[in-house]
């Protein structure tokens, strides 16, 4: 197996993460996310590379000091269960840690990996409001979301 390399990504990768992307949000797993956004929030994102390819990413988003939010987190459906989700969520976790985040939370379909990296699940009503009105409106699901939410504390 190639080596995983964990960097941020730059405006070019936009085409190929929305490229690896695109069959979860078609199946209504991840939220879609336009060009724009992508490259308004590039800093957030950390990308897995393997032999140059982009073979999964995620997003730490940050709502306040105190809470930010793993999202968008894709692995290439040819590269799961060789531990990539896993770098970048802790790579992720470790940024958040440098800018002094409390607690890092999650809104997911794939519970079982978050529990297995020490979040615990909460309630939908302690997810911040601006989420919901931010994100979740937008979603094929809403407002019946049969999404888990977690937590972690940093």
């Amino acid at each position: 197996m190639s080596e995983i390399v964990l960097c941020k990504p730059t405006l070019h990768d936009v085409r190929e993460m929305q490229d690896l992307v695109r069959p979860y949000v078609d199946e209504g797993i991840i939220l879609l996310r336009k060009d724009e956004e992508v490259a308004n929030t590039i800093r957030s994102y950390t990308i897995a590379k393997e032999n140059g390819e982009i073979v999964g990413f995620a997003a730490l988003y940050i709502y306040s000091p105190q809470l930010g939010e793993i999202r968008s987190l894709v692995v290439g459906k040819n590269h799961q269960r060789k531990g990539i989700g896993k770098k970048v969520v802790g790579a992720l976790l470790d940024e958040g840690r440098g800018y002094g985040l409390k607690r890092v939370l999650s809104l997911t379909f794939e519970t079982a990996f978050f529990l297995s990296l020490g979040f615990h699940e909460i309630s939908k009503e302690e997810i911040p409001e601006h989420k919901v009105w931010e994100d979740c409106i937008r979603c094929k699901l809403f407002p019946v979301c049969n999404e888990s939410a977690l937590i972690i504390d940093l």
